[in-house]
């Protein structure tokens, strides 16, 4: 993966695809002011290069019977880096479990969990990640709402 060198206009197409992934590239070209062969050829550079990894449509978990949403903090017996790895692969082939970070400090990792319903989330807990080889402790926080997702990343700073 070759990182490219990013100037004003490559720093504008990805924030327009951060904001629209359905964007055409001519609409795209016009929007950031060149014609649409060399933003094409730009677009499939920074895709190259690492800095766009996909495009995805954003769901509705909650109409689509996701209501539930718990963070879960997880404290394990090990941390030597096959035990990490060991845990990583082991959440990686939960589909309940939809992020996962390391973390430093008391708690090793914190996962975002979604569930149809709390028995849903009580049987995952109880049945899978409780149990789980390596696991010393479970903390888990049930979200009431949420004021604010960006799944992105602030281009006003570059």
């Amino acid at each position: 993966m070759n990182k490219v060198k990013l100037d004003d206009i490559d720093r504008r197409l990805l924030a327009i695809l951060q904001d629209d992934g359905r964007v055409t590239n001519v609409d795209l070209a016009e929007r950031v002011g060149i014609t649409a062969p060399p933003c094409l050829r730009r677009v499939r550079a920074l895709e190259e290069a690492g800095y766009i990894k996909g495009y995805h449509a954003e769901l509705d978990g909650e109409a689509l019977g996701y209501e539930i949403i718990v963070f879960a903090m997880i404290g394990l017996h090990s941390q030597a880096e096959a035990d990490l790895r060991a845990f990583e692969a082991r959440v990686a082939k939960w589909p309940l479990v939809r992020e996962c970070y390391m973390l430093n400090g008391e708690i090793d990792f914190i996962l975002k969990i979604v569930a149809r319903d709390l028995h849903q989330f009580q049987s995952f807990l109880t049945g899978h990640l409780t149990p789980a080889p390596n696991v010393a402790s479970v903390k888990t926080s049930l979200t009431i709402r949420c004021s604010k997702k960006v799944p992105s990343v602030p281009f006003d700073d570059l």
